[in-house]
């Protein structure tokens, strides 16, 4: 736990939601098993394996200890632990316990100027993708660069979860941004979203099923921008290995000429080719521009194992 202990004695005060430590990205070999997050005012610890109470408690000393150092006056320390164990993982399932302090069902974060509502003491998504904050800055520049376009920059949010994605694009200056997300729990919060951001015009909301949406996603379309971020394997929903491909046949429709795709895939077992050559199949004419970075903090010894973040264009008017 070195590495751990070390970037935790090291760290300066969080204010945004960020991640603090990336074990599992191999860079620090012996600590792969953790994870450090900090969704301020609270720091979730992640352990992929099981951990011992006197793992735990030497972990809570090093945070209480650079907690004394670097907090405001009288702000008690809130941290709470989480067990993914594969076991727990292929169920779906975690554990998570309330380690020290106080944390509400609910709070609310920021990330670069913008408000989200998160949730750190139940499941395993807490509201908030820390991997994607860099795809996230590349909407937020996209829709910026294209917001003074004559028609205005259409955006289309697939898999939308808390549709960070569209608060973003309609904080700059995105016309408007269609989410669309089977869950209608992550939709609703995705709606509290916008509220906190004060955006009140401009976002649809589809609680549907994607694969049986396509009327009324092609209704609003053409798209300036499309996003595509799916689970890599949810049972009953999307499992990427089969369905990504159905999804890439409809890109060509839904682009406006000369527009973008976003394309996510988190999914360690998947490199580069599975989203490229299926490309190249499946929608030839749109033309790969980049791979986004990750934040320097999920630097992985494998990138091919890292979030994918592939960035398309469509052919513009002759």
């Amino acid at each position: 736990m070195q590495a751990l202990l070390h970037t935790i004695a090291t760290m300066p005060l969080p204010t945004d939601a960020t991640r603090i430590f990336h074990g599992r990205g191999g860079k620090h070999p012996g600590d792969e098993q953790w994870v450090l997050d900090a969704y301020p005012p609270v720091f979730v610890l992640t352990s992929f394996v099981p951990a011992t109470d006197e793992q735990l408690a030497t972990i809570g000393t090093a945070l209480e200890a650079r907690w004394a150092q670097i907090a405001p006056p009288g702000e008690p320390l809130n941290w709470v632990f989480q067990h993914r164990g594969e076991a727990l993982r292929m169920e779906g399932r975690s554990e998570t316990r309330l380690m020290a302090g106080a944390v509400p069902d609910s709070h609310v974060v920021t990330e670069a100027g913008a408000r989200y509502r998160a949730h750190v003491l139940r499941g395993q998504n807490h509201g908030l993708f820390l991997d994607m904050a860099e795809g996230r800055r590349w909407v937020r520049d996209y829709a910026a660069a294209r917001s003074n376009d004559r028609y205005g920059l259409k955006v289309l949010n697939l898999f939308a979860y808390t549709c960070a994605f569209s608060v973003v694009a309609l904080q700059a200056g995105a016309k408007n941004v269609t989410n669309v997300d089977m869950s209608h729990g992550a939709i609703s919060i995705g709606q509290q979203n916008h509220q906190l951001n004060g955006i009140t015009t401009g976002a649809a909301f589809l609680p549907h099923d994607i694969f049986s949406s396509w009327g009324k996603i092609n209704r609003s379309g053409p798209y300036g921008l499309v996003i595509v971020d799916p689970p890599s394997y949810q049972k009953g929903s999307f499992v990427a290995t089969k369905d990504y491909a159905r999804l890439m046949r409809r890109l060509p429709d839904l682009l406006a000429p000369g527009g973008h795709a976003l394309l996510c895939l988190n999914a360690p077992e998947l490199g580069l080719a599975f989203l490229q050559d299926q490309m190249c199949e499946l929608a030839p004419d749109l033309a790969f521009v980049e791979r986004v970075a990750n934040p320097a903090v999920f630097a992985d010894v494998d990138e091919e194992r890292a979030l994918k973040v592939l960035v398309y264009q469509a052919p513009a008017l002759p």
